[in-house]
């Protein structure tokens, strides 16, 4: 039980320290968005809305090449829910052990 404990500590400091590093890939040093809107092929541009989706949508796709580079790091690969809307949204699972599993779902939010 001890590795276990170990197992989990190691990967929630991982994380942790990986998630206090996201604001600087995401705003600017005065605290503004990065990304600002879309673009269409008209070129026309769509300021981002407050809509929560939409705000997740862009956070995933911009981080996630920072996710698939956290994973490689500290030996985990990442696995994608095989549908939206299935849980959880991605998971990490150990590269050298497939029993070794960590599920992140951006619509969860515990502290414990």
């Amino acid at each position: 039980m001890h590795r276990d404990s170990q197992i989990k500590q190691e990967f929630f400091h991982a994380l942790t320290g990986f998630v206090s590093s996201l604001d600087e890939h995401v705003s600017t040093d005065d605290g503004q968005w990065r990304i600002k809107g879309f673009i269409d092929v008209c070129r026309n541009i769509y300021t981002i809305s407050s809509d929560t989706k939409i705000i997740s949508k862009i956070l995933e796709i911009h981080l996630f090449p920072r996710i698939l580079s956290l994973a490689e790091e500290i030996g985990y690969r990442v696995v994608l829910a095989e549908h939206q809307n299935y849980y959880p949204d991605i998971s990490f699972v150990h590269a050298n052990n497939e029993h070794i599993k960590f599920a992140n779902d951006e619509s969860y939010d515990s502290t414990d």
